[in-house]
C-alpha cells in the first residue's frame, strides 16, 4: 500500500503511543483500587474484626437440639445488602466484644434464634412490623406454629437487597414454605410472563402483599386484587358476558381463568345488617362443634341443618341475621394459581348452566377462622335444590343456574301470569264492548223515559 496516501498518514497520526497506552492502563488500575478503597471504607473497623472471623468457610455452632447454625457471613454479599450502614451491634446489641466467641452461647434450636432475633427488625421497621403483626403469619406464630415465617425467614439481614432490584423468581422466599403453590404459579400466565419480561409481571407479594398478608379467601380479596390490576376487566366481560355483575360477585376469577380446575359451591356466613363476613371468635370455636352435632352421620349438611346453624350464629335481633352468600371457585389453592392467558378462558355457559353441571356437585360451607384461615364443612348438594333451603341461599340462585327446577317453574308462571293478566283483561273488555254499549244505551233511555213520564212539582205549593 502507498504510504503517501493521505488516509495511510491521518491513520498514523491517530496511533497512539505507548506512553498514552500505558497511562490509561495506569488510570484503570488506580480507579479499581480508589473503588475497592471505597467499598472497604464503607465498613468500620469494628465491622471488619467480626467479618475477619465469620468470612471463613466452615464458622459454624452445633446448637442443643443438633442442629447446625452456620454463622459465615460473607463480606461481599454484607457490604452490597441495604444493611451495609448498620454496625453488627446495632442487631446483636446482646453480645459482649470482650468475651464473645470464648464464653459458650446457649441456643436451643435454629428456630429459638430466629424468634429470639424478631424485636430487632421492630426497632427500625415500625411500620412494617405493625403490617406484620396483623397478618396471618402472625397469627400464626401467636397460636404456637414453628413454621409461621418471621422477619428473617424472608430476608436474611445480612444480604437483603432493595425490593427495587428484579430478582430470579426462584429467589422469592415464599417458595420455602408454598412450593406446590409456588411451582403451579411458576407455569402459569403470570410466571411465565414474570420469566420474559422481569418486574412487569406480578409476583407474590403484588397479589398477596409482602407484610400484611391475609388469608386468600377472606371476604373478595382475590376479585379484588384481579380488577386492581385488570381495571377494565368488567367493561370486557360485559361485551358478552351476560348479566356481567351478577357473575363477578358470584363467581372467583380463576373458576373460569383456570379452565382444568376442578370446581365446587362455596357458602359463606355473612352478617346480614353489616355485609361482613362472619369470622370466628378467638379461643371460642363454635363452626366446627356446631357442624359437627348437625352432621352426625358426617354425610354433609342437608337443608334442615344448614338452616339451624343459621340460627345458632344470628344474633338477636331481625336485623343481625345470618345468610348466606354463594360464590362459584376452584376447590385448591394450587388450582388458583395455574391461570392461564385469556383466550382459553371459559366462555362456554353450558359448564354451569346445564343439568348436573360438575361445579355444583361439591358444596362446602365455610366461615373465616380468627386468623382470616377457612374453616369447612360439607353440605348436600340437595341444598341447592331444595326450595326450602332458598332463604339461605337467596343471593346465589339464578334462573337455570343452581337446577332448582320447582322455582325455575315458579319463576316462569309468575313471567307468564305478568304478561297474561293485563292481555287477558284487554281481550275480555274488547270481546264485551258492544255488550257494554247496548247496556249502556238501555241504562240512559230509561233515564230519559222516566224523567218524561213523572209530575212536575207545583210551584204555588207552600215551601
Amino acid at each position: 500500500m502507498n504510504s503517501s496516501h493521505p488516509f495511510t498518514g491521518l491513520m498514523a497520526g491517530l496511533r497512539p503511543n505507548r506512553l498514552v497506552i500505558a497511562g490509561l492502563i495506569g488510570l484503570f488500575i488506580g480507579l479499581a483500587g480508589l473503588s475497592a478503597q471505597a467499598e472497604e471504607v464503607e465498613l468500620a473497623k469494628a465491622e471488619k474484626d467480626c467479618l475477619a472471623c465469620h468470612d471463613k468457610e466452615g464458622v459454624k455452632k452445633t446448637l442443643q437440639n443438633g442442629e447446625v447454625l452456620s454463622m459465615r457471613i460473607s463480606t461481599k454479599a454484607y457490604v452490597e445488602s441495604m444493611h451495609k450502614e448498620n454496625s453488627c451491634e446495632d442487631c446483636h446489641a446482646d453480645l459482649d466484644a470482650k468475651t464473645h466467641g470464648k464464653v459458650k452461647s446457649d441456643i436451643k434450636s435454629k428456630r429459638d434464634f430466629t424468634v429470639s432475633q424478631g424485636d430487632v427488625c421492630k426497632e427500625c421497621h415500625k411500620k412494617k412490623y405493625a403490617q406484620y403483626d396483623d397478618s396471618v403469619h402472625a397469627a400464626l406464630i401467636k397460636e404456637g406454629s414453628k413454621k409461621a415465617p418471621l422477619c428473617s425467614d424472608c430476608h436474611n439481614p445480612h444480604t437483603v437487597q432493595s425490593v427495587k432490584l428484579v430478582q430470579p423468581i426462584e429467589a422469592t422466599p415464599c417458595v420455602k414454605c408454598h412450593e406446590p403453590i409456588f411451582k403451579a404459579y411458576s407455569k402459569d400466565v403470570h410466571g411465565l410472563e414474570r420469566v420474559a419480561k422481569g418486574k412487569s409481571a406480578p409476583l407474590c407479594s403484588d397479589c398477596h402483599q409482602a407484610h400484611d398478608v391475609k388469608a386468600a379467601s377472606l371476604g373478595e380479596g382475590v376479585k379484588d386484587t384481579c380488577i386492581g390490576c385488570h381495571k377494565e376487566a368488567l367493561a370486557q366481560h360485559a361485551d358478552w358476558l351476560p348479566n356481567t355483575g351478577r357473575h363477578f360477585a358470584a363467581i372467583s376469577c380463576p373458576a373460569c381463568h383456570a379452565p382444568n380446575a376442578q370446581r365446587r359451591v362455596n357458602l359463606r356466613l355473612f352478617d346480614g345488617a353489616t355485609n361482613a363476613q362472619i369470622s370466628e371468635k378467638s379461643g371460642v370455636p363454635q363452626f366446627a362443634r356446631l357442624a359437627n352435632d348437625a352432621d352426625a352421620k358426617g354425610m354433609g349438611l342437608d337443608e334442615r341443618a344448614l338452616w339451624s346453624l343459621l340460627k345458632e350464629f344470628s344474633q338477636e335481633g331481625a336485623d343481625n341475621k345470618t345468610v348466606l352468600r354463594g360464590r362459584l371457585e376452584v376447590r385448591s389453592g394450587v388450582e388458583a394459581h395455574q391461570l392461564s392467558e385469556k383466550s382459553k378462558a371459559l366462555k362456554d355457559c353450558n359448564v354451569c348452566h346445564k343439568e348436573g353441571a360438575s361445579p355444583f356437585q361439591s358444596v362446602t360451607l365455610t366461615i373465616a377462622g380468627p386468623d382470616g384461615r377457612p374453616l369447612r364443612h360439607g353440605v348436600q348438594t340437595a341444598v341447592l335444590s331444595s326450595l326450602t333451603s332458598m332463604d339461605s341461599v337467596r343471593g346465589f340462585y339464578a334462573i337455570g343456574s343452581t337446577r332448582i327446577k320447582l322455582l325455575d317453574i315458579l319463576l316462569v308462571l309468575v313471567v307468564a301470569g305478568a304478561v297474561c293478566v293485563p292481555l287477558g283483561h284487554m281481550t275480555i273488555k274488547r270481546l264485551f264492548k258492544g255488550v257494554r254499549e247496548r247496556l249502556e244505551a238501555e241504562r240512559l233511555a230509561a233515564q230519559h223515559a222516566a224523567a218524561a213520564g213523572a209530575p212536575q212539582p207545583d210551584e204555588t205549593a207552600p215551601k
